[in-house]
């Protein structure tokens, strides 16, 4: 998937301009490669488009365990959105990486994150 098909995606998904939705998905994927640890982080990249690779860089092993508030409360302040933006964009940005991996690497990827991420996209894993 190109990096304007995503964007668009998460633009559509997300109910935002385009514009912000390019800020959302760098500030998610910055955030989830802190979140993640360097191998899971590592593997994204080959599923994503390649201008995406610079965002997934993980700097700390081991990953910090921080909560689904702290995620968002980043989010919001890299995309520099409100929190019910930040929230929109990071079910989005999810949703739009999930069409682009496995199951089972999104599987992977969720299993790493806090138990109340999986309550946040609950509604964009219906439709699966």
């Amino acid at each position: 998937m190109a990096e304007l098909k995503f964007i668009e995606k998460v633009a559509e998904r997300a109910g935002v301009p385009e514009d912000q939705a390019a800020s959302l998905t760098e500030a998610t994927l910055r955030t989830l490669a802190e979140r993640l640890t360097a191998g899971e982080a590592d593997d994204l990249p080959a599923h994503l488009p390649d201008q995406f690779r610079a965002w997934l860089i993980k700097f700390q092993e081991p990953a910090p365990d921080f909560p689904l508030d702290e995620f968002v409360r980043r989010v919001t302040e890299r995309a520099d959105v409100d929190r019910d933006v930040a929230e929109r964009g990071i079910v989005a940005v999810m949703d739009c990486t999930h069409d682009a991996v496995m199951n089972e690497e999104f599987d992977d990827i969720i299993s790493q994150l806090p138990h109340e991420f999986e309550e946040l996209l609950r509604p964009a894993m219906r439709r699966r």
